[in-house]
């Protein structure tokens, strides 16, 4: 914040809107509402000025404030720290993974890197653990570090019914924009006639009318501007009418005026000014010691103070942040490098290493070993604090402080490895060109390759990207086996994502075969890359038992919590859980891997993570008829994503609204799931679309359209949901009376399932003949799928056998055993809020002779995701606590949501939730 000034802070001039909006985020904290509000403008249009209103009008309320400074460095979680120091004798009451991680990001203890959102989640906690009202305030965010940053826009997003109010400033134009997505109001220029009034209030003399207008005019409404340009300059220049402004932009013109005034100031009292400047710490006690290195006397500072640029007390405020700006880049390169020397010598190298060797490297003026070696070490510790950022950006630096060639190439290649982790795509390839241009042993030049080639990966899934992957593998295998077969293994995950739009699975797998053989003991990672790829090569011949025992170990991995193992290869691509029970027909395996996955990322914090574990457990759920559990997974996977500003994973939703029949709706999800997957060169997002379509056909008795959608899915055998999109082809054909065309399907529907010899897989087996069935013969089939189904978790399966065997019954006039089995379909569809296959079950008992009743509408349906969520917890025992660390949300949060659900449902507390939630009954295997 700017130091309290003894004039009317300008800023306000005409800001009674902006007041307004201020008053109300104070109101809404006050009364327990989170509220959340980013200040855009330009520099000395007034945002610090509002800052210092709303902070000094809210009473009643805790303030915490930290600004960014444009010479800040990457220091990892250095504003956070800042900002939350005086909440810290709180950290013992946060749980254990949040507590660990946010004290290894403040740097209070050593262990792991902290995740950067389970950093941001720790922060929330605090936040939601006050007692009183609190007020955040950053100012300047566009100069907060990127760390910092990461998790304020992480909390902002999660704030619900904590009473805080967290408002940012921020400076406009910014690049990257800062912080969008969040509610936000443009601070834009006073009126023409405040800005008259200002402008007469600071002139001593008489002011021609073309120059005011002209002073006006120019200044666009900044208030700064109007304030600070008339001051610079001459008496006779505004009185006679001779002044031409210049056309540059208010902010230039507001530096100008600013460095104009530090230029009047003697030597010394400017060189003090520019080591201030250029400290982003404010420690009064480090300007003076640096101060004193240049021989700079405490004199100095007065004349600074009593031109209201700067105040120095305990801390050193600047009286506007661009005062700070003018004084650093209105001085030369040699200056600046005088400066970050000064404060250089001035800084502990035992307390603050990373801080010291960022004054050095920006003070050097030419390569030097010894400041490159300091930065790499900085790095390493960036690292251990979860500064991911901060790493690339001292690495980046290391780089170009290197002077010898051989040591600058895997600095270079350090560097850009950091820069892509942290999504730096140019810094990358420009470390890359800077790593190529030097001397390269062979596993240097693999690592470069493997970087390119993921590169590729990242915006195009197809193409090059699996060919280049095998390139750099291959160069890898004779030097280092272990990480070739993890490239390998995303050759072979780009490969099955590109599906039908990139180069081929079969010819990726053959060359995997080709490469070095697993380590012994095999690894995690070697179990899943043989199998997945005999699975590829050689169908399920004598693969199946290979892809069964790497699910099973998956399993023992997740069962040990091998959270760094498992975090890794769930996000590997897609060889993961998701597709490989599904594809050995193991619902026993999903069910564990699914629930045990989430369940580890929550506990670990591992938000990067969680929102992909969630979308897999959500999927799980659909099949066994929970569709309200899916509903409130998808929907919590969604709210991570965006908390944590990564794309939300859509193909959740997708599914859920094809089994629900939800129209237009799941037709325009499938419509864009096809169009986003194509622009990706994601071929297996595609099928899973045009699965999606067929399942939702065939629910509603479109069949035609059913079959054209499962014949294009099936068009390439995508791992995971290949067989699903089968059954559905068979039965759409079957329905359209093409019998060559189910009959080919069952034809390669059977290898599978005959090979995997699970009780889901003979379920759909059988049914699937059963269709294709006439006589004694189909009804045989009928009972096998319904026998073998109900021994397994897949209950909607289950469920649509009964249908098609309760039809067929119809058909066969047997009206009263077809009710048994279509009454069973209608109940277990209904129940789940399958739509489109419970009305078709509707139709065929009614056909029956049967009056089917009308499905009553459950209070359960006015529920939102979180709150049925939320409900769910509470009813099962867990307390508020509990559900907040489950879901990444505060206790109060979690009070606010139920006190809703009390309303909704109509109960007055939890010890009510059983019965107006009664449990589900498990799907369990017979």
């Amino acid at each position: 914040m700017s130091a309290s000034a003894t004039e009317t802070p300008v800023g306000l001039i005409g800001r009674r809107r902006e007041s307004a909006a201020l008053e109300r985020v104070l109101a809404d904290a006050r009364a327990g509402t989170s509220a959340v509000l980013v200040l855009r403008g330009e520099a000395g249009i007034g945002r610090t000025a509002l800052l210092d209103h709303i902070a000094a009008h809210a009473a009643g309320f805790a303030v915490a404030a930290v600004a960014g400074v444009e010479s800040e460095m990457e220091l990892p979680y250095a504003s956070l720290q800042q900002l939350f120091a005086s909440m810290l004798d709180r950290l013992p009451q946060l749980p254990a993974p949040q507590r660990e991680a946010l004290s290894v990001a403040f740097g209070a203890q050593s262990g792991p890197p902290p995740d950067r959102f389970t950093v941001g989640l720790a922060a929330l906690s605090l936040l939601g653990a006050l007692d009183e009202p609190l007020l955040c305030l950053v100012d300047d965010a566009q100069w907060i570090d990127h760390a910092s940053l990461q998790a304020l826009a992480f909390v902002a997003r999660r704030l619900q019914a904590e009473p805080v109010a967290l408002i940012f400033a921020v400076r406009e134009p910014a690049e990257p924009p800062v912080l969008p997505g969040l509610a936000e109001m443009t601070v834009s220029g006073i009126s023409d006639t405040d800005a008259r009034a200002l402008l007469a209030s600071v002139l001593r003399v008489p002011l021609d009318p073309q120059v005011r207008d002209r002073l006006v005019a120019e200044a666009h409404g900044n208030p700064l501007a109007l304030l600070q340009v008339p001051r610079s300059l001459a008496p006779a220049e505004p009185a006679g009418g001779f002044w031409h402004p210049e056309g540059r932009s208010a902010t230039s013109r507001l530096e100008s005026a600013y460095l104009q005034q530090v230029q009047s100031l003697p030597q010394d009292t400017r060189q003090l000014l520019l080591i201030a400047a250029t400290d982003p710490t404010g420690d009064a006690g480090l300007l003076w010691r640096a101060a004193e290195a240049q021989d700079i006397a405490a004199a100095a500072a007065a004349p600074a103070e009593a031109a209201g640029l700067i105040e120095i007390g305990a801390r050193v405020r600047f009286r506007q942040q661009i005062v700070r700006t003018a004084v650093y880049r209105g001085a030369t390169m040699a200056q600046r490098r005088a400066a970050h020397l000064a404060l250089a010598e001035a800084t502990d190298p035992e307390l603050d290493p990373d801080r010291r060797a960022w004054h050095r490297a920006r003070a050097a003026t030419q390569p030097d070993e010894r400041i490159a070696a300091d930065l790499e070490h900085s790095a390493v510790r960036a690292h251990r604090r979860g500064g991911a950022a901060a790493t690339a950006t001292f690495l980046r630096w290391a780089t170009d402080l290197t002077p010898d060639p051989a040591r600058r190439v895997p600095r270079a290649l350090a560097a850009a490895e950091a820069a892509f982790e942290v999504g730096a795509v140019d810094h990358t390839h420009n470390l890359l060109a800077v790593a190529e241009a030097g001397p390269m042993d062979d596993l240097l030049r693999a690592r470069l390759e493997r970087l390119r080639a993921r590169l590729v990966c990242t915006q195009v899934r197809g193409g090059d990207a699996p060919r280049l992957l095998l390139d750099a593998a291959a160069r890898m295998a004779p030097l280092d086996a272990a990480l070739a077969r993890d490239t390998l293994l995303e050759a072979v995950g780009a490969a099955i994502l590109a599906g039908r739009l990139g180069p081929g699975e079969l010819e990726v797998a053959r060359a995997v075969r080709a490469g070095p053989p697993a380590s012994e003991p095999p690894r995690t990672v070697d179990v899943l890359l043989d199998s997945v790829t005999g699975r590829i090569v050689d169908g399920y011949g004598g693969e199946v038992g290979g892809l069964q025992d790497a699910v099973r170990t998956l399993c023992r991995e997740q069962e040990s919590e091998a959270t760094a193992t498992v975090g890794w290869l769930w996000l590997a691509c897609p060889v993961t859980p998701e597709p490989l029970a599904p594809e050995v027909w193991d619902d026993d395996a999903w069910h564990e891997l699914t629930t045990s996955g989430a369940d580890i990322a929550r506990k670990a914090g591992t938000l990067s993570v969680l929102p992909l574990a969630l979308s897999y457990q959500a999927n799980y759920c659909l099949h066994t008829g929970d569709f309200d559990t899916a509903s409130a997974l998808i929907d919590e996977s969604i709210a991570i994503s965006e908390a944590v500003g990564s794309m939300p994973l859509t193909y959740g939703s997708l599914l859920l609204s094809a089994w629900r029949a939800q129209q237009p709706q799941a037709l325009d999800l499938i419509e864009a799931g096809i169009r986003q997957a194509s622009a990706q060169g994601e071929g297996r997002a595609l099928a899973l679309a045009e699965y999606a379509a067929a399942l939702l056909h065939n629910g509603l008795g479109r069949y035609e359209a059913a079959q054209a959608a499962a014949a294009q899915a099936c068009a390439h055998e995508d791992l995971g949901f290949f067989g699903w999109a089968l059954v559905e082809l068979i039965e759409a054909a079957t329905r359209n009376d093409d019998r060559g065309t189910a009959e080919a399907a069952l034809d390669r529907l059977v290898p599978s399932t005959r090979a995997s010899a699970t009780a889901w897989a003979r379920g759909m087996e059988a049914r699937s003949r059963g269709l294709l069935a006439d006589g004694p013969a189909a009804e045989t089939h009928y009972r096998e799928a319904v026998e073998q189904l109900e021994r397994c978790r897949i209950t909607v399966h289950l469920a649509r056998a009964h249908l098609v065997y309760g039809e067929w019954l119809r058909r066969q006039n047997r009206r009263q055993d077809s009710r048994m089995q279509l009454r069973a379909a209608h109940d277990v569809f209904t129940r789940a809020g399958a739509d489109g296959f419970a009305e078709r079950a509707r139709r065929e008992l009614t056909a029956t002779g049967e009056t089917v009743r009308k499905r009553n509408v459950s209070p359960l349906g006015e529920l939102t995701g979180q709150e049925a969520q939320i409900a769910r917890l509470a009813r099962d025992g867990h307390t508020n606590p509990e559900i907040a660390a489950q879901l990444f949300i505060s206790p109060r949060t979690v009070e606010w949501h139920l006190g809703n659900v009390f309303t909704k449902l109509g109960v007055s507390s939890r010890r009510y939730l059983h019965a107006a939630m009664p449990v589900a009954e498990p799907s369990e295997p017979a």
